[in-house]
């Protein structure tokens, strides 16, 4: 791994500051004409997304343990916040313990850089555990339920989290210059631009619903427009933050354009299955923990496989 000010990472940082900047200096300027409440609200998301950009920057520069750490504490509290939301019965409070200490486990892989492990660690070992863990608990009512809302947190929260961190124990070789943590800037930052862009452009020109039952503020011009804003950045920033070529960085902007979008709506599925509007308060204006990981929930295995294909496969190696 590689840490420390690079001076492109120091750049794309101090890029996001500028655009954190501009923001803070836009709602100061409306604060007159907009309608209390929605500049309550955007106040508090930018406030948020100051604190929030601070602490990403800190783990990923500082050093490869708390950057672990940092990530598994993201797993951790949206898994915690799930399983606050999610009904569970009490039988399975012993099964939860066991849910939660797959994380450090989990993370201590990623750590050593045991690909091997990881790829199978939730997926089968801990997959095949829970539910044997919750039969010798004697407890058959809702069984399939409780097993299949814990696997679910697990793959989503812990499973999916943990290739965001994996993406910091790859090689630096393969991106000179930047190292593994110029991919997990590009990763987030692109994730989290891609929800802006297309809440922005769906404000803009959006009328067509995509999903009306589930997210009724999703539309079709928000998710084309901010697919194809994600892409045309994508294939800005790939070159200069990752090793992929223009037309390789326009794939992955598309990934992690639709992705995003699908992992927004499928946590927006789950929260009005449970009749909540957010996941928790630990953001103010943003809500929980969950709901700010939502899109990585979906892009980061996805971008991760991706470059796991481009990179190091030898049978994708063979192909290109």
């Amino acid at each position: 791994m590689s840490f420390g000010f690079q001076p492109v990472v120091a750049t794309a940082l101090a890029g996001i500051a500028g655009i954190l900047i501009v923001a803070s200096v836009l709602i100061a300027l409306l604060r007159n004409k907009l309608p209390e409440a929605l500049k309550i609200e955007l106040v508090q998301r930018v406030k948020s997304w100051w604190v929030m950009a601070a602490v990403f920057a800190v783990a990923i520069l500082v050093g490869d343990v708390v950057s672990l750490v940092f990530f598994a504490l993201l797993s951790f509290l949206a898994l915690k916040e799930y399983l606050s939301l999610i009904p569970t019965r009490r039988a399975d409070r012993r099964v939860i313990f066991w849910a939660y200490l797959a994380i450090p486990l989990q993370f201590i892989v990623i750590g050593f850089g045991w690909y091997g492990v990881f790829i199978i660690f939730v997926p089968v070992y801990v997959f095949l555990l829970l539910p044997f863990r919750m039969v010798l608990a004697g407890e058959t009512q809702n069984f399939v339920r409780a097993v299949g809302t814990l696997q679910w947190g697990l793959m989503a929260m812990v499973f999916a989290i943990g290739h965001l961190a994996y993406l910091l124990v790859l090689p630096d070789e393969i991106n000179p210059g930047v190292g593994s943590v110029g991919l997990v800037l590009y990763l987030v930052f692109l994730t989290q631009f891609n929800d802006v862009s297309q809440f922005v452009w769906g404000k803009l020109l959006g009328k067509r619903k995509v999903v009306p039952s589930v997210s009724p503020g999703k539309t079709v011009a928000g998710l084309v427009g901010g697919v194809a804003t994600t892409v045309v950045l994508a294939w800005t920033l790939g070159p200069w933050l990752t090793p992929m070529t223009w037309w390789q960085s326009l794939i992955a902007g598309g990934i992690i354009g639709v992705a995003g979008f699908a992992g927004d709506v499928t946590i927006s599925a789950l929260k009005r299955d449970l009749g909540v509007k957010d996941t928790g308060s630990l953001l103010p204006g943003h809500g929980g923990m969950l709901d700010r990981v939502d899109s990585l929930i979906f892009t980061a295995p996805l971008f991760f496989h991706y470059m796991w294909f481009l990179y190091y496969s030898p049978t994708a190696q063979g192909l290109l």
